[in-house]
């Protein structure tokens, strides 16, 4: 992103997150998802990271957020309150604990605790007696909650040592205490709450203790931040420490001492593990064992150096909406698909998104150029929830339905179907002829895309993965790994053979685009003689008619194709993807003038690559033997061409000798 760009877009970020920071910690009104919050926060920091002049010292990156609301008694904490920096990836995870060897000198090891998804607490207990709870507030100044916090069952009045204490924690709600609560908000008509977090914090921080206590709140305690005792040297020993003073401690920590037990750890709960518990979840915690290594790495202006969130896959990301196209289904029913900046979301890198419908789209005021909210919900392919208008750019497009297209029969007319919001096109029936132009993209005489056959490319399709050719170089193996009869070996095959063929020669990608009339001898002539795609582009059907082997047909049938504005629109998409080369020649053309014809299996060389082996040597590759036919390069089973080259009496040779031809 240019440094203009960039700058308008952390401005822009940074009011929209402001406002959203107060909704969703001041007024327990989220109005987007925390998934999504986190995505837009991730992005300014790393956009402050990439340019630091633009960074403001009161950015939302840089502080705590959540005001005192008036009508509750703040509170000043005697020890200042911090948040957790949050990672997403191995990677990140890795270099934290870098991070921590380089500035405490030690290899350190790890307690890992679940991230609680609810209201931070501190607690104040004076000789053993509770005497305060207060919210985190902005890491100073907090609210007196001590009134609904006594509700909580769990929470003791008086502590089994009569010790002073102050000691922090997470107060939530019980997911199934969510359920039941939105139930009844429902038959009341009153609003439902976002999450199980907004509405934990929605019972605290209110006035009337009889609505907290009328809920089904719990609380796990976490860490000690100050006590009249001596401090215990571990995060481990500091739980069992708060365990034994009779507070609530979450049984599921654990010891770690390498960055592979941290990933196990996170993996576990990831997956079924988490569906387990009645409470939410949105990741783990890391907290470096010893407390000693914990007071030398200190912390920064909002965050402990010694800690970090490890936080699960994001349900919803956001990202930009780069293009649309259409994707046509077997019934000729036609679905706009999002191109975006590819994102992970849910665990897999996408880089498409359903459309649905027209109607969709102009409902949400979806354009090209938005930041768009993305969900994955179990399908494979995402949809978009929302889009964000405050981050519009001003060349922001809109799009409207076509009236023709490419993927259609007949002329490509498209129709509306009565009553639906439902587009198809006129003449059905073009689903197969897309799988078999896409299979004869992929194939060796095209861009030789190795595993992309005719069972794959129809299982794309039907998963509305891809619907042209430049979706193929979309396709991520995380997309890929969820249909069946992919695994992780074939999917990683397909990715690598996808990404080998973005370097492709002219006469390849000729035959690939299935222009009318092109066939293999008519792609080798073109690219030989314009050099370039740019080149061919421009050349009108009169000159294209001109050229020695082309003629009238082929030159003007070559010209309309480049000239159609649906070809120009994916060639333009396609050509994002691919590295178009020249067609490479020999240095002696040892065939200048022969004609050529290849029958049977060879032993090492396919048809394809024998018979562009013959074009780059100068001769010409024919698919019949005729009295023309300079000699037959015969593999096994060569059939009825090899017995026709034994009656015209032309000679035949095997692999080994047209390898030798082509040395002379």
């Amino acid at each position: 992103m240019a440094p203009k760009k960039a700058e308008i877009r952390a401005k822009k970020l940074r009011e929209l997150l402001t406002h959203h920071a107060h909704q969703y910690y001041t007024l327990d009104a989220p109005e987007i998802s925390d998934d999504a919050y986190d995505a837009l926060h991730r992005e300014l920091r790393d956009l402050e990271e990439q340019y630091p002049e633009f960074a403001k010292g009161d950015s939302v990156t840089k502080r705590i957020i959540g005001d005192a609301l008036p009508f509750l008694k703040k509170v000043r904490h005697t020890v200042p309150q911090w948040s957790f920096n949050d990672a997403f990836s191995e990677e990140e995870i890795r270099a934290f604990d870098e991070r921590v060897r380089k500035l405490s000198g030690v290899v350190s090891t790890y307690d890992l605790e679940l991230k609680i998804d609810g209201l931070k607490i501190v607690f104040t207990y004076e000789k053993g007696i509770l005497i305060r709870a207060a919210t985190r507030g902005d890491g100073v100044t907090g609210e007196d909650v001590t009134h609904n916090v006594r509700t909580i069952a769990e929470i003791p009045e008086r502590l089994a040592q009569s010790i002073d204490l102050v000691a922090e924690g997470e107060v939530y709600l019980t997911r199934s205490g969510f359920e039941k609560l939105n139930a009844l908000q429902k038959k009341r008509g009153e609003p439902l709450f976002a999450n199980p977090r907004n509405a934990a914090a929605g019972s605290i921080r209110q006035l009337d203790p009889a609505i907290a206590a009328a809920r089904p709140l719990g609380a796990f305690l976490y860490d000690v931040a100050a006590t009249s005792e001596k401090l215990p040297e571990t995060q481990t020993e500091e739980l069992e420490y708060l365990k034994k003073l009779g507070l609530p401690v979450n049984p599921e920590h654990q010891h770690a001492d390498s960055i592979e037990e941290i990933f196990a750890y996170w993996q576990k709960w990831k997956g079924r593990e988490r569906e387990k518990v009645d409470y939410q979840i949105d990741g783990i915690v890391m907290k470096v064992e010893s407390r000693a290594a914990q007071e030398t790495l200190g912390y920064t202006g909002k965050a402990p150096r010694f800690a970090i969130a490890y936080k699960f896959p994001p349900e919803q990301v956001e990202t930009v909406l780069e293009d649309i196209s259409l994707q046509v289904g077997r019934t000729g029913k036609l679905t706009p698909v999002a191109h975006l900046r590819p994102v992970a979301v849910a665990g897999s890198v996408v880089a498409r998104a359903t459309l649905h419908n027209e109607d969709f789209i102009v409902e949400r005021d979806i354009r090209i150029g938005d930041t768009v909210i993305l969900q994955k919900a179990g399908d494979v392919i995402p949809e978009i929830v929302s889009v964000i208008k405050e981050l519009r750019p001003k060349n922001a497009k809109s799009w409207r339905f076509p009236t023709h297209s490419s993927l259609c029969g007949g002329d490509g007319s498209i129709e509306r179907v009565k009553g639906e919001a439902a587009h198809r096109c006129v003449v059905a029936g073009s689903f197969e002829q897309q799988v078999r132009r896409i299979i004869h993209f992929a194939g060796k005489s095209a861009l030789d895309i190795t595993g992309c056959g005719r069972e794959t490319v129809r299982t794309l399709m039907e998963q509305n993965l891809i619907s042209d050719f430049d979706d193929i170089f979309e396709l991520t193996k995380d997309e890929l790994i969820t249909l069946p009869g992919f695994e992780e070996t074939k999917s990683e095959n397909l990715i690598q053979s996808i990404k080998n063929a973005k370097k492709v020669s002219l006469d390849q990608l000729l035959v690939g685009l299935s222009i009318p009339h092109m066939g293999e001898e008519t792609a080798f002539l073109l690219a030989t003689h314009f050099g370039s795609l740019a080149q061919l582009r421009s050349a009108s059907g009169e000159s294209l008619s001109k050229i020695e082997g082309v003629g009238p047909i082929i030159g003007h049938s070559i010209a309309n194709w480049f000239e159609d504005k649906d070809n120009q629109i994916l060639l333009t998409r396609l050509l994002k993807h691919l590295k178009v080369a020249r067609v490479a020649l020999a240095t002696t053309v040892t065939l200048q003038g022969q004609t050529v014809v290849i029958t049977g299996t060879l032993p090492t060389l396919s048809r394809e690559e024998a018979e562009a082996k013959v074009r780059i040597a100068g001769g010409k590759a024919t698919a019949s033997v005729s009295a023309k036919t300079s000699f037959v390069v015969a593999g096994e089973n060569p059939g009825s061409k090899f017995e026709k080259a034994k009656r015209l009496d032309i000679p035949v040779i095997d692999e080994a000798e047209f390898l030798k031809k082509l040395r002379a």
